[in-house]
């Protein structure tokens, strides 16, 4: 009797086991099935501060690839994609978690890196889904486009309530790999990234609608309430380390080793400066391999616009400079720089330049150089010899390319599309469209067409967006709002 009650609650047992979904016993009960915002914020600062790019190398004219036609090279790139709208949402839901748990400490940053990747979309195409981005949750499926003048002014007005939410009293933060949880140091890059947006609209500066120059100084001159970067060690950047997923993201890449080399402009650019930093990026050319460190006449470039066919024999030459070894040998190399000190004391050398604040444009201007080349471990000797050349200092006739230059220099093999968007704004540094390989009718594309997936799911919309920024159509050398004058 005894066997057969037993049997029966056995049966009984494995019968209501049955019953369970099989994905019910994938779930491990005493593990967390909601991401908490700690560990979104690792993934979302991974991503948005990995500013390292071949391609953007390419377009900004200081490497050059010989094994294939790259469309950032010859200046024939077509249409962007929004995968950054995927990272938005995980910004969104690392901004959802902390406020279910109550955590409002991760909201100031949720409201920067908002601003960090809604500037890259509307930088890239003009104008786009802001207002009504990031609802699907609440079905909406087909976002409007929002103007960029609006996009940027909302950008503003997002860092500008970032920056007041921090206080002495706000809470660290866990998760963070980029400051160690320290919101004092949230706040200065919250606030040096509103500078950079504010100069990025200095086309649009005289517009009495708009008080940009007015939030440029507010910022400046009131460091208590805006503190901005101070140092190298304030740099919003990304490090490296010799672990799975880690490493520098060259690091054992067949392709930079065999196909890519330094672009000649740049080269010529970094030795009639006498700049040390050619010997920090680049390596001696195979035919000066034995000639002394610091020689600046044993490193050669390519013309990026000459074919491919030119290219690739001139490769073979021996003449030619491959980037420095370090890029693909090292695995954790040097920080990726997404946001820097060096960058920000040329922002305000440029704001003393065009008057939006007072002070000395040579000291922020020397400050930049001093801390780029620091960066890159230049002895301060060298750095001194170089800053007093007459080529390099600051000559009031010509300050705003002069700054420019020098930014530019600072962002090799870092800073995302930065230095494009420089171009763009000021025409500086001149990028070469000489040879016969530049395609789209020798010009530098302007931004990007918007994704084909946006034609077909979201075509009403997108096309109104079109036929109200650009009268020819979507088309790579439209003139977004942006760089209108």
């Amino acid at each position: 009797m005894k066997k057969s009650i037993f049997a029966l609650l056995t049966a009984l047992a494995i019968t209501m086991a049955g019953c369970k979904k099989f994905s019910d016993f994938q779930t491990d009960p005493n593990k967390s099935t909601t991401a908490t915002p700690d560990l979104l914020l690792n993934n979302v600062e991974q991503s948005a501060f990995q500013s390292t790019s071949l391609d953007i190398t390419l377009a900004v004219r200081q490497m050059v690839v010989t094994e294939e036609a790259s469309s950032y090279q010859y200046y024939n790139w077509q249409r962007g994609d929004y995968g950054n709208y995927d990272k938005l949402r995980q910004v969104l839901k690392m901004e959802q978690s902390a406020a279910l748990l109550n955590q409002s400490q991760y909201q100031p940053i949720a409201k920067f890196f908002r601003a960090w990747y809604f500037l890259q979309l509307t930088q890239t195409f003009g104008d786009i889904p802001y207002s009504q981005a990031l609802m699907g949750e609440s079905n909406v499926f087909k976002p409007v486009y929002d103007k960029q003048q609006d996009i940027y002014v909302a950008i503003l007005n997002d860092l500008k309530t970032a920056n007041s939410m921090i206080t002495a009293a706000t809470p660290a933060v866990q998760g963070d790999i980029v400051y160690g949880g320290n919101m004092q140091q949230w706040k200065k890059a919250i606030n040096s990234l509103s500078l950079r947006v504010l100069m990025s609209l200095s086309i649009k500066a005289g517009n009495a609608s708009y008080d940009f120059k007015q939030r440029f100084a507010e910022i400046v001159n009131n460091p208590s309430q805006y503190p901005i970067f101070t140092s190298n060690t304030d740099n919003a950047q990304l490090k490296f380390y010799d672990l799975d997923n880690d490493r520098y993201p060259y690091f054992n890449s067949n392709g930079i080793q065999t196909a890519y080399y330094m672009e000649k402009s740049f080269v010529t650019l970094l030795q009639q400066l006498k700049d040390a930093r050619l010997f920090s990026f680049a390596q001696k050319a195979p035919n000066h391999a034995t000639a002394p460190d610091g020689d600046f006449t044993a490193y050669g470039g390519i013309k990026g616009s000459d074919p491919v066919d030119v290219n690739a024999k001139q490769q073979v030459s021996g003449e030619i400079s491959r980037i420095n070894p370090r890029f693909y040998n090292s695995p954790t190399n040097e920080p990726s720089i997404a946001l820097g000190y060096p960058e920000l004391q040329f922002i305000l050398a440029e704001g003393v330049t065009r008057g939006w604040i007072s002070g000395d444009a040579n000291t922020y201007y020397k400050n930049g150089i001093q801390a780029s080349m620091s960066f890159y471990a230049i002895d301060a000797t060298t750095i001194a010899t170089y800053i007093a050349q007459p080529a390099v200092q600051l000559n009031g006739s010509n300050n705003i390319q002069q700054i420019i230059t020098q930014k530019y220099i600072a962002s090799f093999m870092n800073s995302g599309w930065q230095p494009f968007y420089e171009n763009r704004r000021t025409g500086f540094p001149v990028f070469d469209v000489s040879g016969d390989g530049v395609l789209n009718n020798k010009m530098i594309p302007k931004r990007f067409m918007y994704p084909q997936t946006e034609l077909q799911l979201n075509q009403q919309n997108v096309s109104d967006a079109i036929k109200r920024q650009y009268p020819g159509g979507d088309d790579i050398n439209g003139m977004m709002w942006l760089i209108q004058p």
